[in-house]
């Protein structure tokens, strides 16, 4: 059996007007698919492990840096597809909500630090919210690294490659974040993975 591009959690027109189906036709049915494709190549159609399984055992292994950074994208993706919702945005609520203020000291502070972390990744990558030692924190990664592989518990996901925003902001990634934070970002995901951690 070969890995199977995950389904979207909604239509393709769903996260419109913010992130709209022509992006998400190319991002999802392209960018996405094409890694499901080429990890299929490199593992001759060998599904039998978790995409987990696969990232951990070569991440870090220059010798199978194909077969980590398609594994990764894929669930990065998938990660990031379910991080928002048409229906997100705006002030967690919830278990998340608490454990933010605990952490950050308030939701603005927290909003910043993951606007901070998108910013400042230098070309593609992500932003994460993360459970690490018991704490939420806001970090980022390059290309497809992923939290995961270095034992922290993803909570949450922002993509800052070019290709999830430039068909809808053109360069313009601080109004892409601002928006992701105020209208898309699915905090029933982020207590689901906390509940789950």
């Amino acid at each position: 059996m070969a890995y199977e591009l995950p389904d979207l959690p909604y239509a393709k027109d769903a996260l419109a007007p913010h992130i709209s189906e022509e992006t998400l036709n190319f991002h999802y049915g392209k960018h996405h698919n094409a890694y499901v494709v080429n990890l299929n190549k490199l593992l001759d159609g060998d599904s039998s492990k978790p995409l987990e399984q696969v990232m951990k055992e070569t991440a870090g292994d220059a010798s199978k840096a194909g077969i980590f950074n398609n594994a990764a994208q894929i669930w990065n993706h998938t990660f990031y597809w379910n991080s928002m919702s048409p229906n997100g945005g705006g002030a967690p609520t919830g278990a998340i909500a608490a454990k933010i203020e605990e952490d950050f000291g308030s939701f603005e502070k927290f909003a910043e630090e993951f606007k901070t972390a998108g910013a400042t990744q230098f070309g593609s990558g992500w932003a994460w919210l993360v459970l690490d030692g018991g704490k939420l924190k806001v970090t980022k990664t390059p290309n497809a690294e992923c939290p995961l592989t270095a034992g922290a518990t993803p909570i949450l996901t922002m993509d800052v490659w070019e290709h999830a925003y430039y068909i809808d902001f053109q360069n313009r990634r601080p109004d892409y974040m601002a928006t992701f934070l105020a209208n898309l970002i699915n905090w029933n995901f982020a207590n689901a993975n906390l509940a789950n951690a």
